[in-house]
């Protein structure tokens, strides 16, 4: 069978019984396929209605693949698209992510120089038809699959824009779909004490080359140490990740182990390049969301003492995926082997092949993980991801915060703010000033916002309690009365006091509509807490004593 790249993304049919051989007695897979074969062929013969075939096969397959863990997939033809976009970064059309709002589908941010942002649209706006037919009704799959097709062919977009009021509101525009190549790279850059920030988003064919890039230009400036971004990043081609090591750590370094079922299946991964350079100091910024390939880098500086790690603890997915053809053009993802970082450990949380009696999973508890040693002596553990050196804290998301992100203000406040201004600062110079913000308070509407009242809502049951336990006097109402007084929301009040906290969302998504994601980012990494620690780190004495030899 041929085989396509190897994959480690934190994101298979029945041809997997087959691969299953050397752990079960071949016999009791001929069994079972035969008696599988069987029900499926009564069931088509006598059932009373009839029977899709193809969705009750699809059916049977993902029930048997999910038993096994997420990762191994059946990929029918139809669904391959997005899976090949995932692993090269590519496709074909006008490159904008879409969005599902109660309205329908919106564009909800062009790329910087796609076909979709030359054309002129701009996130927010409504997309109602599609070469004539309308698509207000359809699901964001379908309206992606209207807007995709081959490099070179037109597709005519019929969209409505919010809070224009003149007749120019829906419009037309005809684009040229184009090969679209979403970076892995969104933004580099030089912070004001001097020190590199490259942010990598996943590992894709492209990677490497765009990592390589920035750091070139970063040294070539002359940086006093570089910041890898890989919060938020899940993963992507091992291939990849190895390459970006390769950057920064001797030719030849063994960074990566892999082990399948046998001894053959046992494979080394070193690098094969002639770094830029081995001596910078580096700080890699991790976060919950940061899996597979993030893992393997992440993983592979720490073991090696070659960069400091800061953030929060990894995702911990220590598991490979390989593709595999199947009959009438599918694709089985199938989980081959597990990795092992050069310290020896594996930092895989969850053990999928011990599953509790009702078939859930669980991490794999601190107490029961082991201990490792880096290159210089340091303790690391696995069982659980990677983690950092350095860990950040973060502030609660209150739930004020959390609704307003939730429904969408700061996006839909962006979005008129952005029709009544042609032009903001620079990213590095724009802030939310009072006026913003006060057009931000006075944007919501209190009888639309969605306010998820805890305090009040514990407040009736508090009351509810002492009626029925026979607390509830005179005097105990009054005094409920006056602490529910005090206790209720105030919606104004409330924006107010958070204003620290919603600010950087809406600087966020204003940002966006004007310098796309590279602003974005560039902007938010100026008040960012994991940033400024790997600052502080990567320019004083501290970064030497952390990878020291205890």
């Amino acid at each position: 069978m041929k085989r396509l790249p190897i994959i480690a993304a934190a994101a298979a049919g029945l041809a997997l019984m087959a691969g299953a051989a050397t752990r079960s007695p071949k016999t009791q897979i001929a069994r079972n396929l035969d008696i599988f074969n069987t029900v499926y062929k009564e069931i088509q013969t006598f059932y009373v209605d009839s029977i899709d075939a193809e969705k009750s096969i699809t059916t049977a397959i993902n029930a048997m693949l999910s038993d096994i863990d997420p990762y191994t997939e059946y990929i029918p033809e139809k669904e391959q698209a997005q899976f090949r976009t995932m692993t090269s970064g590519e496709y074909g059309g006008i490159g904008s992510i879409i969005q599902q709002r109660p309205q329908g589908v919106i564009i909800a941010g062009p790329y910087d120089g796609s076909p979709a942002a030359r054309a002129g649209l701009r996130p927010g706006d409504l997309i109602l038809l599609i070469d004539g037919d309308s698509v207000t009704s359809l699901t964001t799959d379908k309206v992606s699959e209207r807007l995709k097709g081959p490099q070179g062919t037109n597709v005519s977009v019929t969209l409505k824009r919010p809070y224009v009021t003149t007749a120019d509101s829906v419009f037309a525009v005809d684009i040229r779909r184009e090969k679209i190549q979403i970076p892995s790279v969104p933004y580099w850059g030089v912070t004001p004490d001097n020190v590199g920030y490259i942010s990598l988003n996943s590992f894709t064919e492209k990677s490497y080359p765009e990592v390589r890039a920035a750091a070139e230009e970063l040294l070539r400036r002359k940086v006093s140490g570089i910041i890898l971004d890989l919060r938020g990043n899940g993963g992507g081609l091992v291939e990849s990740a190895v390459q970006i090591l390769g950057l920064f750590l001797p030719k030849g370094t063994t960074v990566l182990n892999t082990r399948g079922k046998g001894v053959l299946d046992e494979k080394v991964y070193k690098t094969s390049i002639s770094p830029l350079d081995t001596k910078i100091p580096l700080a890699v910024l991790i976060d919950g969301a940061s899996a597979s390939a993030s893992e393997i880098v992440t993983g592979a500086l720490q073991d090696l003492d070659r960069a400091v790690v800061i953030g929060n603890r990894s995702f911990g997915k220590g598991l490979v995926q390989s593709t595999r053809q199947l009959p009438y053009d599918g694709l089985l993802k199938v989980t081959v082997a597990k990795y092992y970082i050069p310290s020896g450990r594996l930092i895989q949380a969850i053990d999928y092949s011990h599953r509790n009696p009702d078939g859930s999973v669980a991490r794999i508890p601190d107490s029961l993980t082991n201990v490792f040693h880096t290159a210089a002596g340091r303790e690391v553990r696995d069982g659980g991801g990677i983690t950092p050196d350095i860990k950040v804290e973060y502030p609660d998301l209150n739930r004020l915060t959390y609704n307003i992100i939730r429904d969408q203000w700061a996006f839909d406040f962006a979005t008129k703010y952005a029709s009544e201004h042609t032009s903001i600062p620079a990213p590095a110079d724009f802030v939310v000033t009072d006026s913003i913000y006060d057009e931000f308070i006075a944007f919501i509407d209190p009888d639309k916002f969605n306010y998820d009242k805890v305090c009040e809502t514990a407040m009736d049951q508090l009351r509810k309690f002492a009626e029925a336990e026979g607390y509830m006097t005179d005097s105990t109402r009054t005094q409920f009365d006056i602490l529910a007084g005090m206790l209720r929301h105030d919606l104004r009040h409330d924006l107010l006091q958070n204003r620290d906290n919603i600010s950087p969302y809406i600087a966020s998504e204003i940002i966006s509509r004007y310098y796309f994601d590279a602003g974005e980012i560039e902007n938010s990494i100026l008040t960012d807490r994991a940033v400024d620690s790997a600052r502080t780190i990567l320019t004083s004495p501290r970064y030497n004593a952390i990878l020291a030899k205890p």
